[in-house]
């Protein structure tokens, strides 16, 4: 399992991540990846990077480590505001926290389908209003240029991902958003089911 701690997650060490796995194999292939692909300091058998966690990136996540459950709890409240005031309206969809799952409400994404808006109606609407909102997932990484003519890789052979990736809002979704806060960003999206 590979984990990002950049700055816009949950728990981060402003930069940086983490790799976890079960077979002592990978170790070694790891160490070496992240250490520009080197062998020794003579050869480079595999492409690598700098993937070097500096002390101070691991200050930073020791100090946000202390913190974490009271973040996710407070991340919760905003996230059942928003499942309270969106749940059950026509052409929203949301992502409820799965039975035995902890969630880390990371994210409230939300998919507009049958919404009398379009998901980039709400977002520009929601801007507007100073309510900044992101389009996560969008453009759909197989459509960048690098991608798109590679006939294995085209935006046509992921027909699911690119239906979300035209239809997924993200709503803000911090631990010191207030309830009015969460209030006023469905308002906004609400008005527009009017």
């Amino acid at each position: 399992s590979m984990f990002s701690f950049h700055a816009t997650k949950v728990y981060h060490t402003v930069e940086g991540g983490g790799v976890a796995f079960h077979d002592p194999k990978f170790k070694a292939l790891f160490a070496q990846i992240r250490q520009f692909g080197m062998d020794g300091q003579i050869d480079v058998p595999v492409v690598g990077t700098n993937a070097k966690m500096t002390e101070m990136h691991a200050a930073m996540g020791l100090c946000n480590l202390r913190h974490i459950d009271e973040e996710i709890t407070k991340r919760g409240r905003a996230a059942m505001r928003y499942m309270e005031r969106l749940s059950g309206v026509k052409g929203i969809k949301l992502s409820p926290p799965k039975d035995n799952v902890k969630p880390n409400f990371a994210y409230f994404p939300v998919v507009f389908d049958g919404f009398p808006a379009t998901r980039d109606e709400v977002a520009d609407h929601l801007a507007a209003r100073n309510v900044f909102a992101r389009k996560y997932f969008y453009p759909l990484t197989n459509s960048f240029a690098c991608y798109r003519d590679l006939p294995q890789a085209g935006p046509e052979k992921t027909p699911v991902a690119a239906y979300f990736a035209d239809r997924v809002l993200t709503l803000p979704l911090y631990a010191d958003l207030t309830e009015e806060d969460v209030d006023r960003v469905c308002d906004g999206i609400l008005s527009l089911g009017k």
